[in-house]
């Protein structure tokens, strides 16, 4: 494809080359090990407990602003562990448009793991059910690990909640809410999210 045909992308390139410098300089400061061949487009929201880790494979891509993809991104891509001792971890190829990746305890997501535009990830309800519990202690709600296992797509508009496992190669459908276990190798969808077929392509 001739680049003048899509001139959008040489200004999001120019764009990418432009954030670099204070892209490194922001992940240097919350002590995130630079891997190689990261794209980022704009700069992501980072709020980093000070005991806590946030570790990620080669080759991230992060699209960060509206003009970085046709779906739009609503925000910045926010990274969040805020409690200590949370961690959030993607291995190799992880690229995310968006959205929010929150973690009070930990989500580990595997290779080659896309997260569609405007995607939540996060393994706390944040505050307690019980009215009660909520005057008394606001931000505790209760916790499980979500892990994303490798090849797995979702759509956008997606919410991951507490205590998940998404098994590898399965693809989670756009504007989907999951909330329980999907096995590996189907397409799932829905509110709640459940196994529609075999993911054999």
């Amino acid at each position: 494809m001739n680049a003048f045909d899509t001139p959008w992308k040489i200004w999001n390139t120019i764009l990418l080359w432009a954030a670099y410098p204070l892209n490194r300089l922001l992940f240097r400061m919350h002590g995130i090990a630079w891997g190689r061949g990261w794209r980022l487009h704009g700069l992501p929201v980072i709020q980093k407990h000070r005991h806590s880790q946030m570790r990620f494979g080669d080759r991230l891509a992060l699209r960060s602003t509206v003009r970085s993809n046709p779906l739009g991104a609503n925000h910045p891509v926010i990274l969040c562990t805020w409690q200590a001792g949370s961690l959030i971890q993607a291995g190799d190829d992880f690229s995310m448009t968006g959205g929010s990746i929150c973690a009070s305890r930990q989500i580990v997501i595997g290779n080659r793991v896309t997260v569609g535009a405007n995607s939540v990830i996060v393994d706390s309800d944040f505050h307690p059910l019980h009215p009660d519990l909520r005057l008394d202690q606001p931000q505790g709600g209760s916790t499980s690990p979500i892990l994303i296992e490798d090849d797995v797509f979702i759509g956008m508009h997606c919410l991951i909640l507490k205590g998940v496992t998404i098994g590898r190669g399965s693809v989670i459908g756009a504007g989907s809410v999951v909330t329980s276990d999907v096995p590996p190798g189907v397409i799932a969808a829905g509110n709640p999210a459940h196994v529609l077929r075999e993911n054999s392509a």
